[in-house]
C-alpha cells in the first residue's frame, strides 16, 4: 500500500464519494490511487482548480457533507484560493489537497516550488504538510474531523515523492502506534444553558414589534421560524443565504434585506423595537437598526459571532432549529399583531410592483422578465445556484423560493463566477434533481470552460445566462456610490448559444419579451446540459428597495459628469418609476 492509497481510503471511510481536481505531475501518486479506487470514489476532472474549489464548496453546501478538491503543486494549488476563500466566508467544510515537490528539494528553487502550507495559513482552519507515508492516516484524519466540526477549510499537502512510497512499519517513530486514529465524527446538538433561554424569551415577549433576521444557519429550521414568527407576530427578513429559510410565499416573511432586498424588509428593520438574528452574520451593518433603537436576541453556532452585527443582549449558541425548538415554548403569543399585518400589506404591495416590473412587454427584454418566467417554471426540487453582480438582484427579487427549493451564491466573498461550478456539484450530489445556473453573462465567461465538464459527465444542468454585454454591478456602483461616469465595464459580446453547441451541448436564445415564458420551457425540458442566452437591456438599473439622497445625488453628479449613456440610463429610470433619482 502506498501513502496515497492511505490518503485515498481514508476519505473513503470519512464518506466521501466524489473529488473535484485537475491531473498534474505534482500529484501522479494520488491519481494513481484514485484510479485503483474509483469503485469507491469518483473523481471528476475540471477545466480550472478555481472552479474544482467552487464545486467542492457547492457540494458542502448542498450536502451538508465534506467537500473534496485536488490540484498538483505550484499554480494549481494557487489556482484553488479563490474558491477555499468562498468556502471559509461562508463556513462549509472542504478539504483542499495539493502536491507538493520532492521533499529534499521544497525551498531550493526547483521547478514549482510554492510553499502551499505557508501560502493556505490564512484560509484554512487546519493546514499540515505530509512529512512521510505513516503521517498519513493521521492527518487525513484531524483534516477531515476539523473541517466538519469548525465548518471552515482543511488543507492537507503532499510531496510528490512520498506519495508513491510504500507504508512501511520500520518508518514509523516509536509513538506513532498504526490505527491509533479514527474516522469518527461526532455533532453535538449545541444546546443554549435554561437561564440564557429565559432571557432571551422575557426579551422576546416584551417586544411589541419583533423582526427575525434569518441567515444560512437557518436554513434547516423552516418550520420552527413560521413557529416563532406565528408566537411573536413578527417578520421574517431573510439575508441572501437565508433565501430559502422560509419559502416566499410564507405570510411571515417579507423576503431579502440589504441593498438587493425588499423595501417591507427595510422598513420591519427601521420600525422594530426588538431583533431575533438566527444563523446570521450578514454583513451590511447599515441595514440593521440601530444600536439603541432596538433589543437584541441572537442564536449562533459560532459563539465568536454573537455580538458580531448588532450589540445584543442574549446571545444563544446552538444549532437555530434545535435552538428554537427549546425557545418556542417559553413564547407568549402576541394579541397585537399589527407589526406584522403592516408587513404584510407592505409585502403585497411589493409583490405587485415586482409583478408590474417582471411582466413588462416592451423591448429591449428586461431582466426581470427573465428571472420571473424562470422562477414560475422551476420543479419544487430545484436547485438554483445564483452568480455576483446584478444578476443577485433579480434573483433575490424575482425568483421566489418555494418549500423544497435550495438557493444558494457566494455570501461573504461575493466572487464571481461560482454559479456554474456550484450548478455542477449540486447534479453530481442530486442526480435526479433539477439543477440550475441563473448567471451574468460576466460571471459565466470566467469559468464557461465548465459547461464542456457538463457535456462530458452527461450532466443535465441548464444555465440561464442574462446577457447585457457589461458589468453591471460595477457599472451601476460608479456612477450610484461614487457619481462617476462608467468607466472600463463594457464586455465584447460572446454568442453563447454557438459556445454551448461548440462544447457538445444544446443553447437557445431569446431576446422578446413575449416569447421568454416559451423559450424558458423549451430550454428547462431539453435534456442534457442547456445554455438559454436571454439579451436584456444594459439599462436596467438593479436599484435599491429604498433610495437615499445621498445615492441620487451621486447618480445625478454621474449623468452631469459625462455619463455616456446617459439619455438611455434616464428613459429606463423614468420608466421603471423611479424618478426621484433623476
Amino acid at each position: 500500500m502506498t501513502a496515497a492509497d492511505v490518503l485515498v481510503e481514508a476519505l473513503i471511510d470519512w464518506g466521501v464519494e466524489v473529488i473535484f481536481g485537475l491531473p498534474g505531475d505534482g500529484i501522479n501518486g494520488i491519481m494513481e490511487s484514485l484510479r485503483t479506487h474509483q469503485d469507491k470514489i469518483r473523481f471528476v476532472q475540471v477545466r480550472h482548480e478555481e472552479a474544482a474549489a467552487f464545486m467542492a464548496c457547492g457540494y458542502a453546501k448542498f450536502t451538508g457533507k465534506l467537500g473534496v478538491c485536488l490540484a498538483t503543486s505550484g499554480p494549481g494549488g494557487i489556482h484553488l484560493l479563490n474558491g477555499l476563500y468562498d468556502a471559509k466566508l461562508d463556513t462549509q467544510p472542504v478539504l483542499a489537497i495539493t502536491g507538493l515537490q520532492f521533499h529534499d528539494l521544497i525551498g531550493t528553487y526547483t521547478q514549482q516550488d510554492v510553499a502551499l502550507d505557508k501560502l493556505f495559513t490564512d484560509v484554512a482552519v487546519f493546514n499540515e504538510r505530509i512529512m512521510g507515508p505513516t503521517h498519513v492516516e493521521n492527518i487525513t484524519d484531524l483534516a477531515c474531523r476539523t473541517a466538519m466540526a469548525y465548518h471552515g477549510v482543511s488543507h492537507i499537502t503532499f510531496p510528490v515523492d512520498l506519495q508513491e512510497k510504500e507504508v512501511k512499519e520500520r518508518q514509523r517513530s516509536k509513538r506513532n502506534v498504526p490505527h491509533h486514529t479514527s474516522d469518527a465524527y461526532a455533532r453535538s446538538a449545541r444546546l443554549p444553558d435554561r437561564v440564557d433561554l429565559e432571557r432571551a424569551a422575557e426579551i422576546l415577549n416584551r417586544g411589541k414589534k419583533v423582526a427575525i433576521l434569518a441567515g444560512r444557519g437557518a436554513l434547516n429550521a423552516t418550520d420552527e421560524l413560521e413557529q416563532t414568527a406565528e408566537l411573536l407576530a413578527a417578520p421574517i427578513v431573510k439575508a441572501l443565504l437565508g433565501k430559502a429559510a422560509v419559502p416566499d410565499d410564507s405570510p411571515y416573511t417579507t423576503g431579502g434585506i440589504g441593498l438587493l432586498g425588499t423595501k417591507p424588509s427595510q422598513e420591519a428593520m427601521e420600525d422594530c423595537d426588538t431583533l431575533l438574528m438566527v444563523g446570521s452574520s450578514f454583513p451590511y451593518i447599515e441595514f440593521m437598526p440601530k444600536p439603541d433603537q432596538a433589543r437584541g436576541v441572537q442564536i449562533e453556532l459560532d459563539p465568536k459571532r454573537i455580538g458580531l452585527r448588532y450589540p445584543v443582549e442574549v446571545g444563544l449558541v446552538g444549532d437555530s432549529g434545535n435552538t428554537l425548538r427549546e425557545l418556542i415554548p417559553l413564547l407568549k403569543r402576541k394579541e397585537d399583531r399589527s407589526f406584522l399585518q403592516a408587513a404584510q400589506a407592505a409585502m403585497k404591495d411589493w409583490w405587485e410592483v415586482m409583478e408590474k416590473r417582471a411582466t413588462r412587454r416592451d423591448k429591449p427584454m428586461k431582466p426581470q422578465v427573465v428571472a420571473w418566467e424562470l422562477g414560475k417554471r422551476l420543479r419544487d426540487d430545484a436547485i438554483v445556484s445564483c452568480d455576483s453582480g446584478t444578476i443577485a438582484t433579480w434573483w433575490a427579487r424575482h425568483i421566489l423560493a418555494r418549500r423544497g427549493q435550495m438557493h444558494t451564491l457566494s455570501g461573504n466573498l461575493a466572487t464571481m463566477a461560482p454559479g456554474l461550478p456550484y450548478t455542477i456539484a449540486a447534479q453530481i450530489a442530486f442526480p435526479n434533481r433539477q439543477c440550475v445556473a441563473f448567471v451574468g453573462d460576466g460571471g459565466f465567461s470566467m469559468l464557461m470552460a465548465e459547461f464542456a465538464t457538463a457535456v462530458k459527465y452527461k450532466l443535465p444542468i441548464k444555465a440561464v445566462i442574462i446577457k447585457n454585454n457589461t458589468l453591471g454591478q460595477i457599472k451601476w456602483e460608479q456612477m450610484v456610490f461614487l457619481g462617476n461616469p462608467e468607466y472600463g465595464v463594457d464586455l465584447h459580446p460572446i454568442d453563447f448559444v454557438a459556445f454551448a453547441h461548440a462544447c457538445g451541448g444544446v443553447g437557445y436564445n431569446v431576446e422578446d419579451p413575449a416569447e421568454c415564458g416559451h423559450a424558458v420551457d423549451k430550454f428547462l425540458n431539453a435534456p442534457g446540459p442547456v445554455v438559454l442566452q436571454a439579451v436584456v437591456d444594459p439599462f436596467e438599473p438593479p436599484m435599491p428597495a429604498k433610495v437615499k439622497a445621498e445615492q441620487a445625488l451621486h447618480f445625478a453628479e454621474s449623468l452631469a459628469r459625462g455619463e455616456p449613456n446617459r439619455k438611455k440610463i434616464a428613459l429606463t429610470t423614468i420608466s421603471d418609476e423611479v424618478r426621484e433619482l433623476i
